[in-house]
């Protein structure tokens, strides 16, 4: 049957690095869930793993896509479950590792399936254009604050996603995330990352300095033909393209995205929380190192314990 261990946690907080150990112990292979690492030519800002990261473990769905193409929760489902089926298969495990709430339900637990109004989308988007984000977002605090609180709002798809179901179904998003799980042919290890707080907020910021210095600015340049598509409406990027259009110095972009980088990761951190399955991992500055040792442990215990329970 396999096992998949599913490593989570807020964006910087160590997610890739883990993967990685764990797929080298267990001799297996990684399935990345960052909805914007599946992109082309945004590696440095999305943190995409690394040169060394990609040789030390095979990466699955990562930078396959061109940033003009959309991709969903569903989509996704439809890529990872069968590869992490495989991956079980032939090494007895796998690792699934990201920061995308709703790629790591899609893959472990399947989504319900939701109506869809393609007029009325339309008529969102046309809004979304018109409007801008903001109004739309308003209008889905309304009717369905739970999920807007621990979503992605800096993301025009989802936020018109979810006002579509809202308004086409007369009931909150949300109300549609209580299904019976869908069957996998693997069972599942979920392993949380929880920086305190304030090593949280300065590996935040330590991150977006290394990838200004990486030639951040210079990918958002050589992007700047799809700043109007999905796949770069998210932070960094739009805060980038605002420096670009001379709305703000480079110092003021680098310190919103900063900000925005720590209101996104406490979402992360609400959503990943509603998951009575995951054992976290906290840690300071001090005891990171320990705590990424006792993860690593951890997740190779209890795969070769599930996987001999099987015999």
């Amino acid at each position: 049957m396999g096992v998949v261990v599913s490593i989570v946690g807020a964006t910087a907080s160590g997610k890739t690095e883990l993967a990685v150990a764990l797929a080298q112990h267990l001799q297996t292979e990684i399935v990345n869930a960052d909805a914007r690492q599946v992109y082309q030519g945004m590696a440095i800002g999305t943190a995409h793993p690394s040169a060394n990261e990609l040789a030390a473990a095979k990466h699955h769905l990562v930078d396959f896509l061109s940033p003009a193409e959309l991709f969903s929760a569903g989509a996704f489902e439809a890529e990872a479950v069968p590869a992490l089926t495989k991956l079980c298969a032939a090494h007895g495990s796998a690792v699934l590792a990201g920061g995308s709430g709703m790629y790591v339900e899609a893959a472990l637990r399947g989504l319900d399936p939701l109506p869809a109004d393609l007029a009325l989308r339309a008529s969102l988007n046309t809004r979304l254009k018109k409007e801008g984000l903001t109004p739309l977002l308003e209008e889905l605090w309304n009717l369905d604050p739970t999920h807007a609180d621990r979503m992605d709002t800096f993301n025009p798809q989802r936020v018109v996603r979810a006002l579509e179901v809202c308004l086409a179904s007369g009931k909150p998003f949300s109300s549609f995330h209580h299904g019976e799980p869908k069957p996998r042919p693997w069972r599942v290890v979920s392993i949380g990352l929880n920086p305190e707080r304030n090593e949280l907020r300065e590996r935040i910021a330590t991150r977006a300095q290394a990838m200004m210095e990486a030639g951040w600015l210079e990918e958002a340049k050589a992007l700047l033909p799809h700043r109007h598509e999905n796949a770069l409406n998210t932070v960094g990027y739009k805060e980038l393209f605002e420096h670009l259009d001379g709305k703000c110095s480079l110092d003021e972009a680098v310190e919103w995205i900063v900000t925005r980088t720590r209101q996104f990761a406490k979402r992360q951190m609400t959503w990943f929380k509603k998951d009575p399955a995951t054992t976290w991992f906290d840690y300071t500055a001090d005891t990171r190192g320990a705590q990424m040792a006792q993860a690593l442990a951890f997740g190779v215990e209890q795969v070769e314990a599930l996987n001999d329970s099987r015999l």
